[in-house]
């Protein structure tokens, strides 16, 4: 009797993606996302900048190499400030924005941060209902933080959560 192999490619949808730093060669995948996930995106300068300042950078890939989203995040004394979290919008709602804060609350333990710090458009509010759900609280308005297509800019609200000790979310 014969082993009967399973095809590995049957079961790539589910495995788990995987989190990687960006790096240099990823440019050209996060920037595709960025483009079409922001009326006023990232520069790719802005991305090389953060990632040769050092900055928490990762990258969010399916089995497959697809790029599903990304984060980068400021370390700062005793906090975190998440500067920019993105996902695909062909692969939003399936759980990838709460994997990438998994990330995010778990560098932010290894870096001794007992806070995550970060700004939203004010009429994302998808964006804003899920910073809720994760334990983020509003602190803040940022008045004209964002660039507007049509008027003035627009308002951030300022969002933090507290992380436990111990790095247990």
């Amino acid at each position: 009797m014969s082993a009967v192999h399973a095809d590995p490619a049957a079961h790539a949808d589910t495995a788990p993606p995987v989190m990687r730093p960006i790096t240099f060669d990823l440019l050209d995948a996060v920037m595709a996302i960025e483009v079409a996930a922001y009326p006023f995106p990232w520069t790719r300068g802005n991305f090389i900048d953060s990632i040769a300042a050092g900055y928490v950078t990762r990258a969010l890939e399916a089995v497959d190499g697809e790029l599903l989203g990304y984060f980068v995040a400021m370390p700062g004394f005793e906090e975190m400030h998440l500067l920019n979290v993105t996902v695909a919008p062909r692969h939003q709602g399936r759980g990838h924005g709460r994997a990438l804060l998994a990330q995010v609350y778990a560098l932010s333990h290894a870096c001794n941060a007992a806070a995550v710090w970060l700004e939203v458009r004010v009429s994302n509010e998808r964006a804003h209902a899920l910073y809720l759900s994760e334990g983020f609280t509003d602190a803040g308005r940022r008045r004209g933080y964002y660039p507007s297509a049509d008027g003035p800019r627009e308002d951030a609200l300022l969002m933090s959560k507290l992380l436990p000790p111990g790095g247990r979310e």
